[in-house]
């Protein structure tokens, strides 16, 4: 249970072609480029659910980490490993996990002593914060410093516990309230500092927009001081205090610069208005006797973790969203080197390394980089500007292969540790969940081979022997392959003259027969929730509770076009998924975020600090010339609360309008929206009404002559997430039915326009959060309608929301927006060479009637009553506005009854994002 040193077996199930000396990415010679980019390992069949190290990730990435790997946690959770630290003359480290603290014995991988939230009544229902964990080690004790937050509670603290050996106990809980329009103070890194014989400790206030110094043995506060937008890393040298600004510097009253939420109530950031993204990151310098402010260095994007040199001389900050590393040199309090850490270097070179920790060598000559995406540690031999002890320039030696997301980093000797952020993803089964926990069969689904949940994962941290120039070779070699690094070379090739037009091209800027692509974002569903019943594909009945009754459009898609049944979301939950979908990559503050959701849920694009630099796939759309509409993603409706969904529904059917105004935070998406199309996020409208505001903008683009349709429509239709058994709402069913419904009468518009012949429509979800299935968690619907793909056939390669994203760009011609869809694979065996373009698509009515309410209060009792209760919660009136797993809950009795729900299956989730 606590320890798994993977073995490396076969790369392959079904590996094509290996030469003799094994190198994974041998091919033969006069491969057309199709076949170039479609080789991936052979990897036809699922990964995701191996168990078996190398795995691969759904987002083109490949797990096969250096040294030995620790796993902990309990199955019923989704574990993550955030941060460590070396406890000194001692083989320990204290690794701060997101539900607590563990001691690890990195010499006999036994975990010596656990602390978590749940154990104790007063903080239970807290998580740890993004990073930051340290340590004071005086008189033979150990004392650890880390920080929590509970964002239903509002509440937070910087812990001080005492470890002796065997226990970890509660010395101290420093209190910190959330400061005038701040919901929660926020503390992450944390720095102890003695100053003429007394302790102090300094917190950043991630929530407050604060550093605070605290007296440890008084507890008295000594002063507390504003700070950048987001402060989230902390470091003491030279007798001064260094805080990054995640967010950049605080906007001043009045500015013309534009700005935009962090959300609300945080204040504000200054954005790029193309992307909304952050437009600078930020280091805040202090005093230590009176916390005055020295000056605010401006760095690169997203400054997260950062650390001092051992000389004092320098400050090294990771720039999250930059790919870099700023040098800080102490005396001048200015910028004097930057160190690109991208895998993919050059001008040319696509952004999404995400580098987010540090740590130096013993002799102050090589920093060590956590780059967060590519599951890698570069080795960055420092140049004269950034080290004293070294000459000529910053060179990057070469990458270390680590477990998914690298976000913490600690030395111990000569070996290093990583907290692996990610781990290896939800992969935890059922049956390991039933034996571990001890659960009874029937609080989980009789499956052979089991069933997985996105919110069940392990924490994984790795241990490994820093390399010799030799190993380390090897080791960079490995990092480029598992990241499939030669499709971005494929990318980068010209397109060719005289090429036919085809629905995919070969290479980016060759022609295809597509002039419209229409994207459409769905809520929440795993592949076996809704098409587990078709025969056709891999899919499990028992686990399907929207088959075709429910979702007989859907159904006869699959049918008519093609089936997708080993297609995955990149994500585990909606606030991860809009951004795999929108962008093909997370930020680092995304990453971590994820479980804890302290600031914002954004499951819509409202949070400036979310986005990547680079932005969405309309930026690159409209970028390169193309015309881009928006429908219902990315804004929130503005409308009147007292309408109740029965109102709109009849409203409707009456042929009455909805007044509405579609907002967005970011000005370049404004100009893009349909203000015909309400936006997805609020549930109280039927998606009757979305259907029929794009087939009727539809329809005038077709009266007005020529092809004005949009060359991209992005579009999000979301009643499939449901509203649980709430009164005056309909019944769970019926509102997967009625996003059914609409989804068959957008197709059946399209497939009748005169657009038809040169359209395709790509459909994903969003996650796959909200259910169970027996390949995989990440497992989901997707579909690629268009005259060329009238295949009537299962399609199983192995696609993810990367894929639709790079198919988009393929179609349209323009270039990837980052390392994640560059390396990711088009869709081309979803395509014919010839088009059925006289075949067109008939709605199927609904089998449920859309307006199925939940039953009032009154004539509900026991668990019923419970859940309709719960349903009712007001943050349940938005997409994601609540607790996911007690939603799953009600999902689950609304389908089975009183079948036990499987609750060991289903986890425990906190994503109470708006409560």
């Amino acid at each position: 249970m606590l320890f798994k040193h993977f073995c490396v077996v076969l790369i392959l199930l079904n590996l094509v072609v290996c030469c003799n000396s094994c190198n994974f990415f041998y091919r033969p010679k006069n491969q057309t480029d199709q076949e170039k980019l479609s080789h991936h390992f052979g990897y036809d069949d699922s990964t995701l659910n191996n168990r078996v190290l190398p795995v691969m990730m759904p987002y083109n990435r490949l797990l096969d980490p250096a040294g030995k790997v620790i796993v902990f946690g309990s199955p019923e959770f989704e574990n993550h490993s955030l941060d460590v630290q070396p406890i000194p003359n001692t083989p320990l480290v204290a690794v701060e996990d997101r539900y607590g603290i563990a001691i690890i014995n990195h010499e006999t991988n036994a975990i010596v002593a656990r602390w978590t939230y749940n154990s104790d009544t007063k903080y239970k229902g807290m998580m740890s914060t993004y990073s930051g964990i340290q340590l004071l080690n005086e008189n033979g004790k150990t004392e650890i410093f880390w920080s929590g937050a509970n964002d239903s509670n509002h509440q937070s603290f910087v812990f001080e516990a005492e470890f002796d050996t065997k226990n970890i106990a509660i010395k101290e809980a420093f209190p910190f309230k959330p400061d005038a329009g701040s919901p929660l103070a926020l503390p992450n890194e944390v720095a102890i500092n003695n100053e003429n014989g007394t302790n102090y400790l300094y917190a950043v206030l991630n929530g407050n927009n604060q550093l605070v110094k605290i007296d440890i043995n008084t507890k008295k506060t000594i002063w507390t001081v504003p700070t950048g937008v987001a402060p989230y890393g902390l470091t003491i040298s030279g007798g001064k205090a260094f805080v990054s600004n995640w967010g950049g510097k605080m906007p001043v009253k009045n500015d013309t610069r534009e700005t935009a939420g962090v959300p609300a109530p945080y204040g504000n950031v200054y954005v790029d208005p193309k992307t909304g993204a952050t437009a600078a990151g930020t280091v805040s310098v202090f005093g230590l006797n009176d916390g005055k402010s020295v000056k605010e260095i401006e760095v690169g994007l997203h400054p997260n973790d950062l650390i001092p040199s051992k000389d004092g001389q320098y400050v090294y900050v990771a720039n999250g969203n930059s790919d870099d590393v700023s040098v800080i040199q102490t005396q001048s309090l200015s910028v004097v080197d930057n160190i690109s850490v991208k895998i993919n270097p050059g001008e040319k070179g696509f952004i999404g390394d995400t580098p987010n920790a540090l740590i130096l060598s013993e002799d102050g000559t090589h920093l060590y980089v956590a780059n967060g995406m590519d599951n890698a540690i570069a080795i960055v031999k420092l140049g004269a500007n950034a080290s004293p002890k070294s000459t000529g320039k910053n060179s990057i030696e070469g990458f270390i292969p680590t477990e998914a997301y690298p976000g913490g980093l600690a030395l111990a000797g000569n070996k290093l540790i990583v907290t692996n952020l990610e781990g290896e993803g939800a992969r935890v089964n059922s049956k390991e969940i039933r034996k571990e926990s001890k659960a009874i069969d029937r609080e989980v689904p009789d499956v052979d081979g089991g069933s997985y949940n996105s919110h069940h994962q392990k924490a994984t941290i790795s241990v490994i022997d820093l390399p010799d120039a030799n190993q380390l070779k090897t080791f960079t070699k490995k990092v480029k392959e598992l990241s499939l690094d030669f499709r971005t070379e494929l990318a980068r090739l010209s397109p060719r003259k005289n090429q036919p037009a085809r629905p995919m091209p070969e290479r980016i800027g060759e022609p295809s027969v597509f002039k419209h692509v229409l994207y459409i974002i769905k809520e929440n569903r795993t592949y076996d929730q809704v098409l587990g019943d078709m025969p056709q594909g891999n899919g499990l009945k028992n686990l399907c509770i929207y088959g075709d009754s429910i979702t007989p459009n859907q159904h006869q898609i699959a049918r008519n076009f093609v089936l997708l049944d080993n297609y995955y979301a990149s994500g585990k939950c909606s606030a991860e998924g809009h951004q795999w979908t929108d962008a093909a990559m997370v930020t680092d503050y995304i990453e971590k975020s994820v479980r804890a959701w302290f600031r914002s849920y954004p499951h819509v694009q409202t949070d400036a600090m979310v986005y990547n630099k680079k932005g969405f796939i309309w930026n690159n759309a409209a970028d390169h010339g193309k015309s881009v509409r928006i429908y219902g993603e990315a804004c929130i409706p503005e409308i009147d609360s007292k309408l109740s969904w029965t109102d709109i529904y009849n409203n409707y059917q009456a042929g009455k309008p909805l007044s509405f105004k579609n907002v967005s935070t970011i000005s370049r998406v404004r100009p893009m929206l349909s203000q015909n199309y309400p936006g997805s996020d609020y549930l109280k409208i039927t998606d009757q009404v979305r259907a029929a505001a794009f087939i009727k903008e539809l329809k005038d683009y077709e009266s007005k002559g020529g092809d004005q349709l949009p060359e991209l429509m992005v579009m999000a239709l979301s009643t499939d997430h449901t509203r649980g058994s709430s009164p005056g709402m309909p019944t769970p069913r019926a509102m997967v039915a009625d996003n059914d419904l609409a989804l068959g009468r957008i197709v059946e518009a399209v497939t009748k326009s005169k657009f038809w012949k040169n359209t395709v429509i790509f459909v994903t979800e969003d996650d796959s959060q909200a259910g169970w299935d027996h390949v995989s968690a990440y497992r989901t619907t997707g579909f690629v309608i268009s005259p060329y793909s009238h295949l009537q056939k299962t399609v199983s390669t192995n696609y993810n929301q990367t894929s639709i994203v790079r198919s988009i760009e393929q179609i349209l011609g323009i270039p990837p927006m980052n390392l994640l869809d560059a390396t990711a694979l088009p869709m081309f065996n979803c395509f014919a060479d010839r088009a059925d373009a006289s075949f067109t698509y008939q709605k199927l009515a609904n089998k449920i009637l859309l307006n199925e309410m939940n039953p009032r209060l009154v004539m509900l009792k026991g668990k019923a009553l419970y859940y309709a209760k719960q349903s009712m919660r007001p943050e349940y009136d938005h997409v994601d506005g609540g607790n996911d797993d007690l939603l799953n809950r009600i999902l689950w009795f609304n389908r089975k009854g009183n079948k036990t729900y499987p609750a060991k299956l289903a986890g425990k989730d906190t994503d109470d994002d708006d409560d």
